[in-house]
């Protein structure tokens, strides 16, 4: 047994090579490719800041993402700790002394570029759950101590980005944690319970929100009722998806983008310029990329003999579908408006620091997907 260990961490660099997923490489470099392109048209066919920085950031993280997936997985549990605690001091930094953007005080100013922990913690919160319940019986799963410390350790970060303010990252930490909770094998009964908790304090809580996040609410159920203000960005989102019909209008054909009538067309509303130049079809051909993605993770999950790489993989792909899923639900205003990046596709380098980050674990699960951690 210790011989066999031995030769699992002693991998060859070539049968490393070797070993790397590379269907999930293609997908992420065809959306990449893609994202630089449409990148390229928010800045009106020319190679602006927008574009420039966004290649630049794909192409050194891609990079790095290849460089750190030759680590064993064994450190990424190893650090899965200390990883988050590292993150939880910038969150405290970024909320009292960061960088202050459209009345949020979220970022960190590394010279290079501001950095957003908050991104950092939807991966540092998979890591946490995925090294604490790896040894754990379902019994254990469910004890009052196993209970407590991860809500805790959910709850911490919650706040803090809550604080700065940012309503959506909050609630997409919060997903990705319960989310694992929920692989990890939490009783049912607690979700249940939550879900009507919620459900009976939501008028409550509605009275603590920011009055621009009250605005979104109210412009989810009626977005006519101030087509020029706060409803103005989800109506020519849905004008833009629908003018884009089977085929699209083209690259750098599509009006509402390409004559600025869509507002943060290169952030969270991406999809909607994507749409409307490339239509029904190119949209379709996109989610499936998307949905292949997802998959060969779930699969390198299945296949992984340790339970932390199967719980980060399992989560981490739950992690992408729900970023998915919540973007392009918010652009077709399906959703309150609540800033949630889609993954790859939208302009932020932290955005696709974190995604990177975690393909890189997901490439260690496959390569050491038969190495199992004591």
């Amino acid at each position: 047994m210790f011989q066999q260990t031995q030769s699992i961490d002693n991998i060859s660099f070539f049968k490393k090579i070797s070993s790397l997923d590379y269907t999930l490489i293609i997908c992420i470099l065809t959306i990449g490719i893609i994202s630089c392109f449409a990148m390229y048209s928010t800045d009106g066919g020319e190679l602006l800041y927008h574009s420039k920085s966004h290649i630049i950031r794909f192409v050194v993280f891609f990079i790095m993402m290849i460089v750190l997936s030759f680590l064993n997985i064994k450190f990424w549990h190893s650090v899965g700790y200390l990883f988050y605690i590292i993150i939880l001091l910038l969150l405290f930094w970024a909320s009292f002394y960061g960088v202050t953007a459209s009345g949020s005080q979220r970022w960190i100013n590394l010279y290079i570029f501001n950095l957003q922990p908050s991104e950092l913690m939807k991966i540092a919160i998979i890591i946490f759950f995925a090294k604490f319940y790896h040894r754990s019986q379902i019994n254990d799963v469910n004890s009052f101590k196993n209970i407590l410390i991860p809500i805790t350790v959910l709850i911490l970060p919650i706040l803090l980005v809550l604080s700065q303010p940012d309503l959506g990252t909050s609630i997409l930490i919060a997903l990705s944690g319960l989310v694992v909770l929920w692989l990890a094998g939490l009783n049912i009964k607690y979700f249940i319970y939550s879900f009507l908790t919620l459900i009976i304090s939501t008028p409550f809580a509605i009275a603590f929100l920011k009055p621009y996040q009250k605005l979104r609410v109210l412009t989810f159920f009626d977005p006519d009722k101030d087509p020029l203000g706060a409803g103005y960005q989800i109506i020519q989102s849905k004008i833009a998806v629908g003018s884009g019909g089977l085929t699209g209008k083209g690259f750098l054909k599509g009006t509402q983008s390409y004559l600025d009538f869509l507002p943060e067309k290169h952030t969270d509303f991406i999809f909607t310029l994507f749409s409307e130049e490339y239509g029904f079809i190119g949209s379709v051909i996109l989610l499936l990329i998307y949905a292949i993605i997802i998959f060969r993770i779930l699969r390198i999950g299945a296949l992984s003999r340790s339970f932390f790489s199967k719980l980060f993989c399992y989560g981490f792909a739950s992690s992408i579908f729900i970023y998915i899923s919540v973007n392009m639900s918010m652009v077709l205003g399906l959703v309150p408006i609540v800033g949630s990046p889609l993954p790859i596709m939208s302009y932020g380098g932290s955005s696709m620091l974190s995604i990177m980050i975690g393909f890189s674990i997901v490439m260690s699960a496959k390569i050491y997907q038969r190495q199992l951690i004591s």
